[in-house]
């Protein structure tokens, strides 16, 4: 099968964000988290006073670089559009329960996959999850559901979210007295704000370029089969982190003692089921909404606006999950993100028909 230069660079967007996401840890990151995006939103959140859990306050660098970096990537290539209007309400409560399906799992999509990758065996159930949540989300694609047409937005409501997180830069810089940060717990774990923000900035570029996504991979390898060059960068991603944690000391192989992660796998299944599904219908996982929203899309720049909010919530209402397990909360959450999910889906599919 021949293989054309966009097969290469999508399978070079793996190779480098494996290679970073282990790096990142390894530099000073929470183990098995050099990135989770889910994860940082919960940090940054908190750092700007959303949620008052003092062990999740710090604004992470490489958050705001991947947008930022997404922007810059787009502008001088030319594809930087401000565009929107597409169910902006169903995407905002998208990226609530983005967070929701991914505090309940403990990770984002590539959070999950870089546990997998140094051995965490309790990740397994999590990938299984996200596979039955994208060919939920194919199969309701396929049964018309659709959020509709974006169109071009003459306000320029595409450089709002870029305009917010240079604002995020500037408090890097200034520290303002309101900014908060953790002086213990995962939050205090962080690489140097330069080597931070640099390889957010570099991942934020390079995905802007190959339009690299997690369920993107996923949903691609439903519909095309080995065919698909999405499918190959995710192999590498995974294959490179792999390598990355053996060389670094970092595999760990097993169920039991595994950092940021628990033993309530049908948990971790439908949490990920939720992410999977809510991904695919909206066009990409928390990390490709990111970077979308830096291109100018208005309606990605409405989940990242939710997944902040949802960032909060998990955190000051008790839904995200610890090494203990999951909480009551965390599961009612899961299931009111599958019937609001399930609800939405037939009247968005009533419409489109």
């Amino acid at each position: 099968m021949v293989r054309d230069r966009h097969f290469w660079v999508v399978v070079g967007a793996g190779l480098l964000l494996g290679a970073i996401g282990v790096l990142l840890a390894v530099w000073g990151n929470p183990e098995n988290s050099g990135i989770c995006v889910s994860c940082f939103i919960e940090n940054s959140a908190g750092a700007l006073g959303l949620h008052d859990n003092q062990r999740m306050q710090y604004l992470r660098p490489e958050l705001i670089g991947f947008v930022l970096g997404s922007a810059a990537s787009a502008m001088l290539c030319g594809e930087f559009r401000s565009r929107g209007g597409s169910a902006p309400l169903p995407r905002l409560f998208s990226g609530i329960f983005l967070i929701v399906g991914c505090g309940v799992f403990i990770g984002c999509p590539i959070k999950l996959f870089l546990r997998l990758a140094a051995g965490d065996l309790t990740a397994v159930a999590g990938v299984a999850g996200l596979v039955a949540g994208g060919w939920g989300g194919v199969k309701g694609l396929a049964n018309g559901v659709e959020l509709g047409p974006q169109s071009k937005e003459g306000g320029g409501g595409g450089f709002l979210v870029p305009a917010f997180f240079l604002l995020l830069l500037a408090f890097l810089v200034v520290r303002p007295g309101f900014l908060l940060s953790s002086a213990q717990g995962s939050a205090a774990r962080h690489a140097p704000l330069a080597v931070a923000l640099g390889a957010g900035t570099l991942l934020g570029a390079f995905a802007q370029r190959t339009r690299f996504c997690i369920t993107g991979g996923i949903r691609d390898a439903l519909l095309m089969g080995v065919r698909s060059p999405a499918l190959w960068g995710v192999v590498a991603f995974v294959a490179t982190a792999g390598a990355m944690s053996g060389v670094t000391g970092r595999f760990n192989p097993g169920l039991y003692g595994q950092p940021g992660a628990h033993l309530d796998f049908l948990w971790s299944f439908l949490g990920m089921g939720l992410v999977g599904w809510i991904s695919v219908l909206i066009g990409g996982c928390p990390f490709r909404q990111l970077i979308k929203a830096g291109e100018g899309d208005a309606d990605a720049g409405l989940v990242v606006v939710g997944m902040f909010i949802g960032g909060a919530l998990v955190q000051s209402w008790g839904i995200a999950a610890t090494t203990a397990g999951v909480s009551l909360a965390g599961k009612v959450a899961v299931l009111a993100g599958f019937f609001l999910l399930l609800a939405g889906s037939l009247l968005l599919r009533e419409r489109g028909a």
